[in-house]
């Protein structure tokens, strides 16, 4: 296990001059005690969070879950859940609670965003101390849509444990893709088109595709500007559209992958003789946990 909260505070703390509206993390490959972790949120201030809590907390039971854990924090909800059936299930009895909505479920992964930079979030929410095996994180400047915690970056892909964005660009064709999803059945909780992405790789690898197949596909269905990173159980994977107008960079060794939009995030983390290298237009890259990078371009 390794300090992956820690490093991403610090990379996400060099970018804080890209926006500190709102910052957020997957920390991915953590051990849980919990079949699940549950992260949930109450957009609207008002909200009794201790009925919100309970509330959620018998509709888990219904479901069939029991509750291991529950915590709450402002508008933040954690919850420790032990379940063996469908995780569709467990994400539709909390998004039938009004007023609440969900970060992520995971079986090794958690996302946490809030207000403010990747300082205020450590203080809040202890991000530092927590480890995995690799993870995602993101600051935002709020350009198309309200500074609040609902579209703050990762977007976690709707039901599907362990899978999430992060995302620097536009789709153009967002609304089109949306309709597509939603008329197959799918539930999207902003507008943010980085949540479509998410639900996009997460829909292929459900029907058995790999990784880097799924990012391939992306670079001819999506239209825009766009550089992204998923994060799953296995791994990261990273598409750069056919225009490369975003700025991304990576730093790897043997051991260790490292990504970021600008070289001083790199080099805040890893600040001993740092080489990066600069991924081109309709590019993917793969990296599996414990397993050398698999690297594709075209």
């Amino acid at each position: 296990m390794q300090p992956v909260g820690l490093q991403l505070r610090e990379m996400l703390h060099s970018m804080r001059h890209r926006g500190a509206d709102s910052t957020g993390v997957t920390i991915s490959g953590q051990q849980f005690s919990s079949d699940y972790v549950l992260r949930a949120f109450l957009p609207d201030i008002a909200t009794n969070g201790n009925a919100a809590l309970r509330a959620v907390s018998r509709s888990l039971v219904r479901s069939g879950a029991s509750i291991e854990s529950s915590s709450r924090r402002d508008q933040l909800l954690r919850f420790g859940i032990n379940f063996k059936g469908n995780p569709k299930v467990l994400a539709d009895s909390v998004l039938a609670v009004k007023g609440v909505e969900i970060h992520s479920l995971g079986r090794c992964s958690e996302i946490i965003k809030d207000v403010g930079d990747a300082y205020d979030l450590d203080k809040k929410h202890g991000i530092a101390a927590m480890k995995g095996t690799h993870g995602l994180g993101h600051v935002r400047l709020a350009t198309e849509s309200e500074v609040d915690i609902s579209h703050s970056h990762p977007f976690w892909a709707y039901p599907f444990p362990d899978i999430s964005v992060v995302h620097n660009g536009q789709l153009t064709n967002y609304h089109e893709m949306k309709r597509r999803f939603q008329q197959r059945g799918f539930t999207f909780q902003t507008h943010n088109d980085s949540e479509v992405i998410s639900v996009y790789i997460a829909d292929k690898l459900s029907r058995g595709m790999k990784l880097n197949e799924a990012l391939y596909e992306s670079l001819e269905d999506l239209d825009g500007t766009f550089t992204y990173v998923v994060c799953t159980s296995t791994g990261i994977g990273m598409a750069k559209d056919r225009w490369s107008a975003k700025p991304f960079v990576i730093y790897e060794t043997g051991k260790v992958a490292a990504l970021a939009s600008e070289e001083i995030a790199l080099r805040r983390a890893f600040p001993d003789n740092v080489e990066r290298f600069e991924p081109q237009e309709n590019q993917v890259m793969t990296w599996e946990v414990s397993l050398a990078p698999t690297i594709k371009s075209r």
